[in-house]
């Protein structure tokens, strides 16, 4: 795997033409604030420290968890005008795959009674919630967050994010062990980084 090079992986979006970002894995993503405002703390000496924005964003991000059921959230970072995260996208079996138990989470549809209910369905049925992908929880994420910032400066439909954002999907453990500490020493590394507009100049 390539160093993640903030240079590189900041400014765009590589999503795979024909992929389903609902099926279950990992994904790293990167979202930048609205022209890269300083809107969520500063660094010093390495370390970040939140504004009553950046907890506003930390927690809308660990907040999803009560929302999406099928959500894992591994490390996470709030730096002054961006995040990284690591989402995990769980098999909750609503595909008809295996849960991790092993098993499936579905029904048993095979000898339904009246109606067509499943057997071991109690009464009235409820229809499943749709597994949400990944492009929709991030949305999610942007709209909660930017919603009670802007409550919180007394300012109405004000951009806090950039429309897009990157995702890379993490496709084994070494993936993962280095974009984990990729994301963990990142306030140390915010003065090379570029979205740092006080960036030292060579």
């Amino acid at each position: 795997m390539s160093k993640f090079d903030p240079k590189i992986h900041h400014r765009r979006s590589i999503r795979l033409k024909g992929y389903d970002y609902s099926r279950a894995g990992a994904y790293f993503v990167t979202i930048v604030a609205w022209q890269r405002e300083m809107l969520f703390g500063d660094v010093v000496d390495g370390t970040m420290n939140l504004n009553r924005h950046g907890h506003i964003i930390h927690d809308a991000w660990f907040d999803l968890k009560n929302h999406y059921r099928h959500v894992e959230l591994g490390e996470f970072v709030i730096m002054p005008n961006h995040v990284h995260g690591i989402i995990v996208l769980t098999d909750d079996g609503s595909r008809g795959g295996p849960s991790l138990s092993g098993g499936t989470n579905l029904p048993d549809m095979m000898h339904a009674g009246m109606n067509n209910l499943p057997i071991n369905q109690t009464r009235p049925y409820v229809k499943p919630q749709p597994r949400h992908g990944l492009p929709e929880i991030i949305r999610a994420f942007k709209s909660f967050s930017a919603k009670r910032i802007n409550r919180l400066r007394c300012k109405d439909g004000i951009p806090v994010w950039q429309r897009n954002y990157y995702e890379h999907i993490i496709r084994n453990e070494c993936e993962m062990d280095n974009i984990t500490k990729y994301i963990q020493t990142n306030p140390l590394r915010w003065n090379d980084d570029d979205e740092n507009p006080v960036k030292p100049q060579p």
